[in-house]
């Protein structure tokens, strides 16, 4: 009898070691230190828990955005090569030893080590929304020139890859993404304009970064989304629904022309998706925790309350007219939820901040990557200029102190 033959460990960049998705990736590779070998690690600013996950895993690539505390990470991990800034994450993002580049940075600076590592033959794992909602055609077409994949990391995105299995996207009539519908989800519309910063902070499921927490919140998070899924699936727009799921057990379905639906469940915890995406197309065993349909008692669903949560409406004609206009509700996304966060403006100001910076914009059809950041530039510009004169452009509102 043949003797079973046991598959090499994935060989895996994490670039975003530090956040949420980046631990929850490393739980992963503890789980499975069979199929899965840490090869590079990148961070922002944070030295020490970078250092640390080094020198636990023995990683000899190390990237740190921060140019300023270079030196004190290569005291710290005098056995690893440091490589700094931007270059730095395409530097391991092209790693001749590794398989898969798993991009888990908040912002647009994943962007270019995700197609440097598709241009140099390497599978992406995505965890950044911004790369698909901003150049989903480019990284797309991308993948496509080089032979290799773009797993997705986002529960329901992941869910939606394990429901199709690569069907033809004809034989899917529409993809609808879950939703837990966030803290506000049953606030009255008038008292969304006095919601705190604390209140947005306090997720009723996912334990999340502030700024996605935030997203959450107004629904941007699915918004941006549905603008993936788009792209990931190779759908048009309107065959992409949100149903809001308190429960967060099912994490998206999938409904076929036939109207079969298929859903895919697990408990919340980032570490499925990163298993499934490090270990596709096979399935392994783990240490994570089993649904007990006997304790789940009910999984309830609901329309999203589209008048009061702007946001996905927004998003869908972002989606639908393409272009530059994806980019630009991002970035002005981004600005109005830091704004938030800093108790610069009242909740109600994101949704109009990005409505406005999109009525502004001149779209450009079918742009390169320089022209998307160009657009994603001006549009943070123009967003912080309607924050300035917020008390003058309508939101409403009185400034949060």
């Amino acid at each position: 009898m043949d003797q079973a033959v046991t598959p090499h460990p994935k060989r895996v960049v994490v670039l975003g070691s530090t956040g949420s998705i980046g631990e929850s990736a490393l739980k992963v590779a503890r789980d499975i230190p069979d199929r899965m070998r840490v090869v590079g690690l990148a961070a922002l600013r944070s030295v020490d828990k970078l250092a640390a996950q080094a020198q636990e895993f023995g990683v000899r690539h190390l990237a740190l955005s921060n140019g300023a505390m270079h030196e004190e990470l290569r005291i710290a991990v005098p056995h690893a090569q440091v490589h700094p800034g931007e270059e730095g994450l395409v530097k391991l993002a092209t790693l001749p030893e590794a398989d898969l580049v798993l991009i888990a940075i908040v912002g647009t600076a994943g962007l270019r080590p995700a197609l440097a590592a598709l241009e140099a033959g390497k599978d992406i794992a995505v965890a950044s929304k911004e790369i698909l909602v901003m150049a989903g055609e480019i990284v797309m077409e991308t993948a496509a020139r080089h032979g290799r994949r773009v797993l997705p990391v986002d529960s329901e995105h992941n869910a939606i890859f394990q429901c199709l299995e690569d069907r033809d996207p004809a034989t899917v009539r529409r993809i609808i993404l879950t939703a837990s519908g966030g803290p506000f989800r049953k606030l009255p519309a008038e008292q969304l304009g006095g919601v705190t910063l604390e209140q947005a902070l306090r997720h009723p499921t996912w334990e999340m970064g502030r700024k996605i927490t935030i997203d959450s919140a107004t629904l941007f998070n699915k918004g941006l989304e549905m603008i993936e899924a788009r792209w990931l699936f190779g759908v048009e727009m309107d065959r992409v629904d949100v149903i809001v799921h308190p429960q967060s057990i099912i994490h998206s379905m999938v409904e076929f022309i036939d109207h079969s639906v298929l859903a895919q469940l697990s408990k919340s915890d980032m570490c499925f998706p990163i298993q499934y995406a490090v270990t596709w197309p096979e399935r392994v065993p783990n240490t994570l925790e089993p649904l007990d349909f006997a304790k789940l008692a009910k999984l309830e669903f609901e329309a999203p309350r589209f008048a009061d949560f702007p946001a996905l409406d927004l998003a869908r004609r972002a989606g639908v007219e393409g272009g530059t206009l994806p980019s630009v509700l991002n970035a002005a996304n981004e600005i109005a939820v830091a704004a938030f966060l800093e108790r610069r403006i009242p909740f109600p100001a994101i949704w109009e901040t990005v409505a406005r910076t999109m009525e502004a914009h001149e779209r450009i059809d079918r742009p390169t990557l320089d022209q998307i950041l160009a657009a994603d530039a001006w549009a943070r510009g123009f967003a912080e200029e309607c924050l300035v004169d917020g008390g003058e452009v309508g939101y409403g509102h009185e400034t949060m102190g």
